[in-house]
């Protein structure tokens, strides 16, 4: 299981993603994302896990997010892309 930060803006996006990404191969037929520690985010952990998903298709495997806050469901609903994470 990878893990989100307590932080996810854009300041910490692209440390953040190159270490999720790095985790793909690691993970089982499904790389899971353990979203609980978010507390201060903003639309770049959205883009954090969009690019993950596509890293993840790349190599077969699909995307689940455990635990993630309401208000980044919200956030991911009034830019139109909670049907690309659905797990939110």
């Amino acid at each position: 299981m990878l893990s989100l930060p307590v932080e996810l803006t854009h300041d910490q996006a692209k440390d953040c993603l190159a270490k999720l990404v790095a985790g793909v191969d690691s993970e089982g037929a499904s790389v899971v994302i353990d979203a609980k520690a978010l507390e201060r985010f903003d639309s770049s952990a959205l883009a954090v896990l969009l690019e993950l998903r596509r890293a993840s298709m790349r190599v077969g495997k699909s995307l689940v997010i455990q635990g993630s806050p309401k208000h980044l469901t919200d956030l991911a609903t009034l830019y139109g892309i909670e049907g690309l994470l659905p797990q939110l």
